[in-house]
């Protein structure tokens, strides 16, 4: 809630990485904006454009993946 009282939501979106079966399942069953709670280990890279600039990218390696909303 905010100061004022107010319930206040608020979606995150992150870029994960899965391999495997894991990956598979999430390919079939998730779909965007669904709600997962999930394990993994933080990864943070770097990549240079193909204009020479280079970017910074974080996204979690996925270990676990929990399916905690209902269906829509």
């Amino acid at each position: 809630k905010n100061a004022q009282g107010e319930k206040v939501e608020d979606t995150q979106w992150h870029n994960v990485v899965a391999w495997g079966k894991t990956a598979e399942i999430a390919g079939d069953y998730l779909k965007k904006g669904q709600e997962v709670a999930i394990e993994g280990k933080l990864v943070h890279r770097s990549y240079e454009t193909s204009a020479g600039d280079k970017r910074y990218i974080t996204e979690i390696n996925l270990n676990e993946l929990l399916m905690i909303g209902g269906k829509k």
